[in-house]
């Protein structure tokens, strides 16, 4: 007898069906639908409970070993970069993922990591794309800690502009795919997506239209090499199911059958974060990092609380890389990526966000493909939507950001505690497209109240 059975066999199955009735009848009149049915930005009709007679299982290719916690790097002055990401190894980090907006010395960078295990990641996310210096990254290791995250394409939607052109930057990337045919080197960086505005399926289905054009430029035989990058919002159970379904989605995409499940690297989304009460970024980031595990990310980035306005500083790093810490040593995330596997509710949200970003995938493939959409600010006018409508059901008090729209702490100040620009910078230089600009919900309110003080 299975301990299911073995727990509840004093007491008679009940079938949805019943379950539903019962509620009804406690309902007293009201209407079922319209009380306890609720639909999200996604258009999906969230149910008050889901039973096994209605449950469908999907089989989700999900990595097999468990997620690494990553610390961000910016590289300006390598010898700094280097003491971060050294110090953030030696307490509790397992992978790094640098960023750089011009090449560095890298002896000076990888100063002291020779003696570092094997297993570390190392990505690189820059903003440029050169080839020798790519190269140089490649060779410095005998082995395959370096992880490069290119991706000209997000380059084009984050700018409005390639590195050069379309042909040299994917020619450029065909050199390097052939050169290190075993190599990590190509990303989709879904997070301007998310951090633009765009709903769950959108984020799904632009991650697999964005895949799927250097699938068809370069061959599915790079599937391997392919990373993806996610941010994490605050919907809790939505967010897990999101990273399911795109698993799911990618491995009929490429049809590998789950042997090549896909490789996530998640992060929090920036959309909900504040500059007023910021200490509640720290509760908004644990349940991201709890959606990005649950959901099966290979490499979860801890983001300090204070980094949308701070300069980047040991206490908030070391605060956001120990809620990592603390989820999998003391709460027991350890190979949590098949924890949801089973929950009717995850399941149910898993089949509906896939169904629904498969059938926009296909639109978008039927109408040129990802590229051509982008060209057109079709991707960028659906996003635009999404974001207003979302930012209306903020402005409304319908989705609440504490301390910000609920409950704000009037006496608190703020501006003089600024050290970067916390707002959307809108570009002047001339685009060949109409680029994508991350936003916050609660700017306006904050630009208001730093009027004020």
């Amino acid at each position: 007898m299975s301990e299911e059975n073995y727990l509840f066999s004093e007491f008679p199955p009940i079938s949805e069906k019943e379950w539903k009735q019962q509620i009804q009848m406690e309902l007293k009149g009201a209407d079922y639908s319209k009380t306890l049915v609720w639909e999200s930005l996604e258009g999906i009709h969230v149910k008050p409970f889901y039973h096994k007679d209605s449950f469908e299982y999907l089989e989700i290719p999900l990595p097999k070993n468990d997620y690494s916690i990553c610390q961000e790097v910016f590289i300006d002055d390598p010898t700094i970069a280097n003491k971060i990401s050294l110090d953030a190894l030696s307490k509790g980090a397992d992978a790094i993922l640098f960023t750089a907006s011009h090449s560095f010395d890298i002896d000076v960078l990888f100063q002291g990591f020779n003696s570092i295990k094997k297993e570390v990641t190392l990505y690189f996310n820059n903003s440029f794309l050169s080839v020798n210096f790519i190269q140089s990254l490649l060779n410095y290791f005998d082995d395959n800690r370096v992880v490069i995250l290119q991706d000209p394409i997000s380059k084009l939607v984050k700018s409005g502009n390639w590195h050069t052109n379309k042909n040299d930057d994917f020619n450029t990337i065909q050199l390097l795919l052939k050169e290190y045919p075993n190599k990590d080197i190509l990303n989709i960086d879904t997070s301007i997506y998310q951090n633009a505005g765009a709903n769950i399926i959108q984020q799904i289905a632009y991650a697999l239209s964005h895949a799927n054009e250097y699938l068809t430029t370069f061959g599915e035989k790079i599937a391997p090499v392919l990373h993806f990058e996610f941010s994490i919002g605050s919907n809790y159970f939505f967010e897990i199911a999101k990273l399911r379904a795109f698993r799911y989605l990618w491995g009929k995409l490429t049809d590998n059958k789950g042997t090549i499940p896909a490789k996530i690297i998640a992060k929090p989304g920036f959309r909900n974060k504040t500059i007023y009460d910021n200490n509640v970024n720290m509760l908004r980031t644990t349940t991201e990092y709890m959606s990005a595990i649950l959901g099966g990310a290979n490499t979860v980035v801890s983001s300090a609380y204070d980094g949308i306005f701070k300069k980047s500083n040991g206490f908030s790093e070391r605060i956001a890389r120990n809620q990592l810490l603390i989820l999998k040593e003391e709460n027991f995330f350890i190979n949590a990526q098949s924890f949801p596997k089973g929950s009717y509710y995850i399941e149910a949200l898993t089949i509906e966000l896939a169904k629904k970003s498969l059938r926009l995938f296909k639109d978008i493939e039927k109408s040129g493909g990802f590229l051509k959409q982008l060209e057109a600010g079709i991707i960028q006018s659906k996003i635009q939507q999404a974001a207003l409508k979302e930012q209306q059901l903020f402005d409304s008090g319908e989705i609440t950001l504490l301390g910000t729209n609920k409950f704000p702490n009037t006496d608190e100040t703020i501006k003089n505690k600024l050290d970067l620009f916390p707002f959307v910078k809108k570009q002047k230089k001339q685009t060949l497209i109409q680029p994508l600009l991350p936003k916050r919900l609660s700017e306006e309110i904050e630009q208001k109240r730093l009027e004020s003080e």
